[in-house]
């Protein structure tokens, strides 16, 4: 046993303990978290918001590199053989059935102005016909129409065979060894689809002048001939030549209608 524990002389009032302060974020780490809050958010605006939508462009539509826009539809499209066709729609009529006679598709008044008295020729059978007129006098001016038929009996796609047809007389236009192209473009209003060609023969001294169409499944050639022009006058000649053979194309296409 010990001594006795003196008495204290104030009363002992018992206090808790003080709670430790609460801890303090660096100010370095705040800043970092930021900054990466807003490099995920950029990130996900990027990839939700389609590139260029501001621009106004519409999917699928591309311009063609040098090719100028134009409104005019009259307007002749690009020569080279590779350029496709203008976009293709569906025929409103249904196939041709047959030909008509060779020559019949000609006014007898359109061919006494453009080759007064000239003498015929005829050859026709179930997919093609020809009709040539050759004018007296000259033997440089001459008039022929053929026309090839894709029989809907005979195949299953007729339209689409005339258009494989038409494609590759166009080709072929580009590529001529005996004739020398003067203008070779397409010619709007005649049928589907149809070109002008202007050119002169290479063995004899005349130009011709032609025009190829489609209408559904039948391909039809107007082909006018004349003596080649003096030097100065080719111009001339050949709005002579293409406006008789579109002439007579307007006629071919009405009766083949």
């Amino acid at each position: 046993m010990g001594l006795p524990r003196p008495s204290e002389q104030f009363p002992r009032v018992y206090s808790a303990p003080d709670p430790p302060a609460p801890a303090r974020r660096p100010k370095l780490l705040a800043l970092l978290v930021a900054l990466v809050t807003f490099a995920v958010a950029a990130v996900v605006v990027f990839l939700v918001v389609p590139l260029g939508s501001g621009g106004g462009d519409h999917a699928g539509e591309r311009s063609t590199p040098g090719t100028a826009p134009t409104d005019d539809p009259a307007a002749p499209a690009p020569t080279g053989p590779g350029t496709p066709s203008p976009e293709r729609t569906a025929p409103t009529a249904g196939p041709i059935a047959s030909l008509p006679a060779p020559c019949s598709t000609i006014p007898a008044g359109t061919v006494q102005q453009i080759l007064p008295g000239a003498k015929r020729e005829e050859s026709a059978n179930s997919t093609l016909t020809t009709c040539t007129y050759y004018g007296t006098g000259s033997g440089f001016r001459w008039l022929r129409v053929e026309a090839h038929l894709y029989p809907p009996g005979a195949t299953s796609e007729p339209v689409k065979d005339a258009e494989g047809y038409y494609d590759a007389q166009w080709a072929q236009a580009h590529q001529a060894t005996l004739e020398r192209t003067i203008t070779l473009e397409r010619q709007p209003g005649i049928g589907d689809e149809a070109y002008r060609w202007f050119k002169a023969d290479k063995g004899q001294p005349t130009v011709v002048g032609q025009v190829t169409a489609r209408v559904r499944n039948a391909v039809f050639t107007v082909s006018y001939s004349e003596q080649a022009a003096g030097k100065g006058e080719q111009d001339k000649r050949e709005r002579t030549c293409m406006a008789k053979a579109v002439r007579v194309a307007r006629e071919v296409l009405a009766a083949l209608r």
